[in-house]
This record gives structure tokens, sequence and C-alpha cells, in this order.
């Protein structure tokens, strides 16, 4: 298992991010890949990676609610994030995207910025780690006309319609915890006509902890709670399964392991 989206420099790891990461390969998680979301996080995940070569990954970028405080000073910390990404040791770009849920910048802004980004993935030919809350619609014509950018919606949580328009483009999807929860029927039937090359697992850590860990902490561990649940959705043996979204994870993020 590849847990493909945690956060383990978030402040709630601050005490156990290296035994994290250790209850992670005790439950089979052979990797994480660990989202900085800052410039200054990114300093901090590929400090994590050195101390967990060839476990823990990282990717960076400047998601909405980073972009929106850097505020006027965007272009300083877009040059910052490139310089960094440059200089290598990233396997992906992102988090990055569009978040209309709660509108911290006006949506052209936060389109502008996302593009940008996504111009910055294709010249350092990584792939990208998105984020998009509440604005499919959008999204989707954006990775229309950047047809070139290849990566991962993150967190996927809305319907077979929204799945196939993502697909269609020929993006990954990963599923959360969220898909274990009772209420998440349209996302289980989304998770069912995912392609077994399209599909990813993930934990998104510290958030939304899977069924039967609701109420907790969520860390990468957990994610197996999550490949099961997915695997018995889609009728397929775990294992199996398990197999199929690693080999997914290894080739998006070419991780060399």
């Amino acid at each position: 298992m590849i847990d493909t989206h945690c956060h383990l420099t978030h402040a709630k790891f601050a005490e156990d991010a290296d035994a994290a990461v250790a209850r992670a390969s005790a439950a089979g998680v052979t990797a994480c890949i660990t989202i900085a979301t800052g410039v200054e996080d990114a300093g901090r995940a590929l400090a994590l990676t050195r101390r967990h070569a060839g476990v823990v990954f990282a990717t960076a970028g400047l998601d909405p609610f980073s972009s929106h405080a850097a505020g006027d000073s965007f272009d300083d910390a877009f040059d910052a994030l490139a310089a960094l990404l440059t200089s290598g040791g990233f396997v992906g770009l992102g988090e990055i995207g569009l978040d209309y849920h709660y509108d911290l910048d006006p949506r052209p802004v936060q389109a502008e910025r996302f593009e940008r980004q996504l111009d910055l993935a294709l010249r350092l030919a990584l792939p990208v780690v998105i984020h998009v809350r509440e604005a499919h619609d959008d999204m989707t014509a954006i990775l229309k006309s950047h047809s070139q950018n290849t990566g991962v919606i993150h967190s996927f949580t809305g319907g077979p319609a929204e799945a196939a328009g993502y697909l269609a483009i020929d993006w990954h999807l990963a599923f959360n915890g969220v898909v274990t929860f009772k209420n998440a029927g349209e996302l289980r039937e989304a998770a069912r006509i995912v392609p077994p090359d399209r599909i990813l697992v993930e934990t998104d850590s510290p958030y939304l902890a899977p069924e039967p860990k609701r109420g907790v902490r969520c860390e990468p561990a957990f994610v197996a709670h999550t490949l099961r649940a997915l695997a018995s959705i889609r009728g397929e043996d775990a294992s199996d399964f398990g197999a199929a979204t690693t080999a997914n994870a290894l080739a998006l993020f070419r991780l060399e392991r």
C-alpha cells in the first residue's frame, strides 16, 4: 500500500511524525507521500524524506489557502517554490487547485495562480496533486486546456458524473476515508467506475480518519482501512487491489524504491 497524500509536517504530527511512519510501515504501508502546502512547509517535508529515504516522499505547492495567505507577495512565494522544486527532491507539485467553498480569493485570481503552477509543473515534468472543492466544472475546463499535465484529483468526493469528467481527460482519482462513511453512497458509486489503472488510495492525514477510526487523528497506517473498503466496494481482492494502486502510485510519481 502507498498513502499518496498525507501531511506529516502538520502540527498534529509535531511530536510523533517519525513514529507515525513506523506505524505505517508495520501496517504494510510501503511508502507515504507527504504534501507540503507552502515554501516553509516544503523545507520540513524535504527533511522528513531524508530521514526516511525510500519510504517518505514529498510534493510541494501553493494551495488556495497558502496562496491567499501570500496575498500581494504571491509572486515571491511562486518564485521561491519554483527554485525549490527545480533543486530536486520532490516527486510532484501540489497540492494546488480551486476552493469555492471558502472562496478566500476571487475565483479569477484562484484560477490564474493555479494555472501558473500547472505551467511550472509541465516545465519541470512533475505530476500535479489537485485540490478541488465545489469547483468541478471549472477545474475540468482548466485541466482540459492544460492537457499535457498529468496528476491526481486528491480526496475525490464527487459522484459518478464528476469522476467521469476527470477520467475522460486521463486524470487519476484518489480516495480517502470519506468513502467509508455511511452517507457516501454517490462516492462509492464513483469508486466503482474508476479503471484499475487510474485509482489511488490516500489518508489526507491528519484529517478524515476512515471507519472504524473516526473521531481520532488520522495517520498513514489507516490507509489500510480505506483500501479494504474500496476493494470490497469494487468487488476486488484486497491484495490484488493493493498491488494495483501501488503500481499506479509508483508510475504516476515515478517513485524510486
